[in-house]
């Protein structure tokens, strides 16, 4: 076999490994051929990890004619793992920057979140009450209570679960939050989605229905039912202090049926996540 034979064998077999490593193509350098070979420099950078091309310069090019590589991104300040991280950050931003948190009055405190930030279940209401004001956590008072037996029915625990409210600040006479404000503290909460990243959601009463899934039908028209938001499943539901003013056993059937829907829901998509 010829040394011309030799080594196009030589090269096809290299083809055919870095294609098996995932490059379609093989980089060509710009040396004349002319060139005279050279010694690999010990202290060059180290080789790139394998599959990824590599554009070879010659070693007797001007350093006036080469291309100064690109500064590396700045890290950021949280791994997009953390999450718990990631919502310390967003919590500070709403603190200092929501655009009705900022202006809102009747509060002594912001109530951000509370739970597990990498929970598979995400339960939403619509704002803080006065309990929740005072410690600072959400759903911690009748309603908390009652959602917690809700949670604990469904074979969970609080702290496997992540709470939120559309509103971070207690509004005056607990009244329900309106769709202006809504609208501006509402982005926060979808950023807390964003970064739990669920594989369920289940909204709580007619507010915090009406802003994930943009809709101005009434809740009895809405619960029971499964919508999407962003490619996660939703189920509304009524809302824990609903449930305490009619505490009837249609409406007790009622939640526990979505509840039922969700615990399926949950078990259907397994150790998924979206």
């Amino acid at each position: 076999m010829s040394r011309n034979d030799l080594r196009v064998r030589a090269l096809r077999q290299i083809a055919d490994t870095t294609r098996l490593l995932g490059v379609d193509f093989l980089p060509v350098s710009s040396a004349p051929r002319s060139a005279p070979p050279t010694q690999p420099d010990p202290s060059d950078a180290p080789a790139p990890p394998a599959g990824r091309a590599v554009i070879v310069e010659p070693k007797n090019q001007p350093p006036a004619a080469r291309t100064a590589a690109p500064s590396p991104p700045t890290p950021p300040a949280a791994a997009p793992g953390d999450r718990r991280a990631l919502l310390a950050a967003l919590r500070a931003e709403h603190d200092a920057s929501c655009p009705h948190c900022t202006r809102a009055t009747a509060h002594t405190q912001t109530v951000f979140g509370d739970g597990d930030p990498e929970a598979r279940l995400m339960f939403i209401g619509e704002a803080p009450g006065a309990e929740e004001d005072r410690q600072g956590i959400p759903f911690v008072g009748a309603s908390g209570k009652k959602l917690n037996e809700m949670i604990v029915a469904m074979g969970l625990s609080r702290d496997r679960v992540y709470i939120a409210n559309i509103l971070k600040a207690r509004p005056p006479n607990n009244d329900t939050p309106t769709p202006e404000e809504a609208e501006r503290c509402g982005p926060y909460l979808i950023r807390q989605i964003e970064i739990i990243r669920p594989a369920v959601i289940v909204t709580l009463g007619k507010p915090a229905a009406s802003f994930i899934l943009q809709t101005r039908d009434a809740m009895s028209n809405l619960r029971g039912r499964w919508f999407d938001f962003r490619g996660i499943p939703v189920m509304p539901t009524f809302h824990p202090a609903f449930l305490l003013r009619q505490y009837t056993p249609e409406n007790r059937q009622k939640v526990w049926s979505d509840l039922k829907a969700v615990i399926s829901k949950l078990e259907e998509l397994g150790n998924t996540r979206t």
